[in-house]
């Protein structure tokens, strides 16, 4: 039982999978599944267990490189520039599938801060905790409702803005690539939202050109 919760960490843990808004707060959350579980499989638990995760018609998420492009999740492309820290200076994206994974960067770093203040909150979650298994799975889930609670009535110590945070960008851990492979229609909208960024970029920029005086 406990190797089956020694996953990529040299000790027991939880694969928690959870959804973010933009103002930090946790609008999904399954806990349980053991560390050793593929992501994928988590994911597609939660898409098909009764009152599980529910994707808005027309809407997706972001998703990090570890999925697979499905129907409203879109991961950003792999073996492309992505951290933010990788385009500073004067390193703007070169092509659209850069511009797609700077822009998916920007949009994702909400999620690295709703769980960095998390785990800033709550620091039984940063620590094996010597409680049954089940109890652990309530903890988690527990934490991220007092989470929100907490925004939603702050005033709140543990939010970093979003200066603060650029300045000191984590890097996501590395996630073992999901099982399964890019469905091509999801592939292809992620195609088709890249390069119209990269158009409309494009577009403005030569705007401002034509608007600057001789």
């Amino acid at each position: 039982m406990v190797d089956e919760f020694r996953g990529r960490k040299s000790y027991p843990s939880q694969n928690v999978l959870a959804v973010v808004d933009f103002d930090l707060r946790f609008t999904y959350v399954l806990a349980g599944w053991e560390g050793s579980a593929h992501d994928s499989l988590v994911l597609k638990d939660a898409l098909t267990r009764p009152g599980g995760l529910k994707i808005p018609e027309g809407k997706y998420f972001l998703a990090d490189a570890g999925y697979a492009a499905r129907p409203g999740i879109l991961p950003p492309y792999r073996g492309v520039r992505y951290h933010l820290n990788e385009f500073a200076g004067d390193r703007d994206p070169i092509a659209p599938k850069e511009l797609f994974n700077h822009r998916h960067s920007s949009l994702r770093t909400t999620v690295e801060r709703a769980f960095g203040t998390l785990k800033s909150r709550f620091k039984i979650l940063t620590q094996r905790p010597f409680i049954p298994i089940k109890s652990q799975i309530k903890v988690v889930v527990a934490c991220c409702a007092l989470h929100n609670w907490i925004l939603e009535n702050g005033p709140d110590d543990y939010v970093v803005d979003e200066a603060t945070w650029y300045a000191n960008l984590p890097r996501s851990s590395g996630r073992v690539r999901d099982q399964e492979a890019d469905i091509r229609e999801w592939a292809a909208k992620r195609d088709l939202i890249a390069q119209q960024m990269w158009t409309d970029r494009e577009s403005a920029r030569d705007n401002e050109a034509d608007a600057i005086p001789a």
